[in-house]
């Protein structure tokens, strides 16, 4: 049985009341979309600027010096 577009709202609303109650907010968050073909040349672009830089080794040793790596 589907349900109405007021009853989902209401719905939607009491969820959302509940979570402010444990003291929460929304919050939406727009971030780049790594699936497109514009991000990956934009990323690919940027690297390749970052590899002629004469700070490169500079700057990948200081990524590397506090970076995480689990497997080692």
């Amino acid at each position: 049985m589907a349900r109405s577009s007021a009853e989902n709202r209401r719905r939607v609303e009491e969820h959302r009341t509940r979570l402010r109650r444990q003291g929460l907010r929304p919050l939406q968050l727009w971030v780049p979309d790594t699936r497109s073909a514009a991000f990956a040349a934009e990323a690919q672009r940027q690297a390749e600027v970052a590899r002629k830089s004469g700070f490169a080794e500079e700057d990948q040793a200081f990524v590397d010096g506090i970076s995480e790596f689990p497997d080692e």
